[in-house]
């Protein structure tokens, strides 16, 4: 199939405009191109061939399976995007008066209370609008609360060294100092190491439970006492919150504040960049710092409430994703008072992978584990010369789209997996069957998993260069030092005409 510029002929317009009076805009003489921009000339249908022929190049969770999970993708049920259609949700505008906006502010406030129990707190604000931006207005709340107390010595958050990467740039992003804490060799946080770095200048902790290694942290309720007792405050990274719906709750653990991802828990189409939602769910005391406006009920009416003096103010324009809310109210709703399931076949999924894998692959901690696992390929890159990277590269050629590799960062050569609760088991299998199968391979014939993926359009790039020298216009024999694979799209598809 040919490309775009390959297709074009002069003269050829997939469009008809009509005439116009309006006179051409003056632009000045230095800005003026020498020559016309060269711009394929396609009729509409071959114009929609070639959209139509790209977009079978993508991958997402309607068409395989996607090990990254709830991290990035999970799938979304089709009548979250028939509810989010509703004229009276579709239609709204933000700046509509309370008294048309009833229904919105209605669901808006039941999905407040909804967190708040799942999170076993007291108050919520759905304003922030991604996980990253959810941190950063919690160690917003830690500063406005020890700044009204008068306790402006607190300057430290402690962080675990499985951390996501998001936690340490929130920290300095709220203006506090890091404080970094070690694993101890189950996968707990090493809690010795812990009480040496904990004093009155502490602010508070910020970590995931279950950790980005997939582990429930063993001793939480003794981490939460060393903080409690300091005076510091406990911060509950939501992003792995898939594992533990219905099971346990951040807040009976001690956590004072909560961020939820609702486009990884409670689904929401968020691969390649797409919208996300990151509420903020608190204990009674941090409750008056919480952004403005609050959603609130007076009877049977709904309001925006403004007057909340202490508040931080802000931290979104208007009252946050609605489309996101809409989509996670109707996913939440569907489970209903099933959710607990969600999780539980989500960890029952992962444990089943785990078993299955943790024999071709290192494991770095060897316990059951939650709704996501880390393998590590560090056997086969010490004795075939095989890399994560090969590993994930070869995946392709299965047909599955790469997990994460090389995170957490304390593990070598990591491969994290979280499948979810909505694959069926004979999806898990052929997924397991494609990693034992290619651990056979690393020692077989290792060089076929170096120069994988040997189907897709783009070959394997220089990532580096790739990163820093990058070719975003058409006519890559121009660029002859971008190595071959660089023009891998355009040699295939003279196969595919041949």
């Amino acid at each position: 199939m040919k490309l775009i510029y390959e297709r074009s002929q002069d003269g050829r317009r997939a469009s008809s405009l009509p005439r116009h009076d309006v006179p051409p805009a003056e632009v000045p003489e230095e800005l003026r191109r020498a020559e016309p921009p060269r711009l394929p000339e396609l009729a509409e249908p071959e114009l929609l061939r070639h959209f139509t022929e790209l977009s079978t190049r993508n991958f997402g969770i309607d068409t395989g399976f996607y090990p990254l999970g709830s991290c990035t993708m999970k799938y979304n049920p089709r009548v979250n995007e028939r509810v989010v259609m509703l004229p009276g949700f579709r239609d709204l505008h933000p700046l509509q008066e309370e008294d048309a906006t009833q229904g919105a502010l209605e669901l808006m406030w039941r999905l407040q209370e909804i967190l708040i129990e799942v999170c076993g707190l007291h108050a919520c604000s759905l304003q922030p609008a991604a996980g990253s931006q959810g941190e950063l207005t919690g160690l917003m709340l830690m500063r406005a609360y020890f700044e009204d107390r008068r306790e402006h010595e607190r300057r430290k958050i402690v962080i675990p060294d499985t951390a996501h990467g998001t936690n340490p740039a929130s920290v300095t992003m709220a203006g506090f100092e890091l404080t970094p804490v070690q694993t101890d060799p189950r996968g707990n946080i090493d809690v010795d190491d812990l009480r040496a770095k904990v004093d009155a200048t502490t602010a508070g902790l910020m970590i995931t439970n279950p950790s980005t290694l997939g582990l429930f942290d063993e001793n939480i309720e003794e981490i939460t006492h060393v903080f409690h007792g300091a005076g510091a405050l406990m911060y509950y990274d939501g992003a792995n919150l898939n594992a533990v719906c219905g099971i346990s709750r951040p807040g009976d653990m001690g956590f004072d504040i909560v961020h939820i991802n609702l486009h990884k828990t409670f689904s929401q189409p968020h691969g390649g960049g797409g919208p996300g939602g990151g509420p903020i769910v608190v204990r009674e005391r941090l409750e008056p710092f919480l952004p403005v406006p609050a959603v609130v009920r007076d009877g049977d009416h709904f309001r925006l409430d403004y007057d909340r003096p202490r508040s931080i103010g802000k931290v979104r324009g208007f009252q946050g994703p609605f489309g996101v809310f809409v989509r996670s109210y109707a996913f939440i709703r569907m489970w209903g008072p099933a959710l607990r399931a969600m999780s539980e076949v989500a960890v029952l999924n992962a444990n089943y992978l785990l078993a299955r894998l943790k024999e071709a692959y290192d494991l770095p901690f060897d316990r059951l584990c939650m709704h996501e696992f880390v393998l590590s390929a560090r056997n086969l890159k010490r004795e075939h010369g095989v890399s994560a990277l090969d590993v994930a590269k070869r995946l392709m050629d299965y047909g599955f789209h790469p997990p994460t590799i090389y995170f957490p960062l304390i593990v070598p050569e990591a491969l994290m997996i979280e499948p979810t609760e909505t694959e069926a088991k004979e999806t898990l299998d052929a997924f397991a069957d494609a990693m034992l199968a290619i651990a056979r391979e690393a020692a077989e014939s290792p060089e076929l998993l170096k120069e994988a993926p040997h189907g897709r359009p783009v070959r394997r790039l220089d990532e580096v260069k790739a990163a820093k020298r990058a070719v975003v216009k058409y006519g890559f024999d121009e660029h002859p030092d971008l190595s071959a694979e660089a023009t891998a799209p355009r040699q295939l598809e003279a196969q595919k005409g041949a």
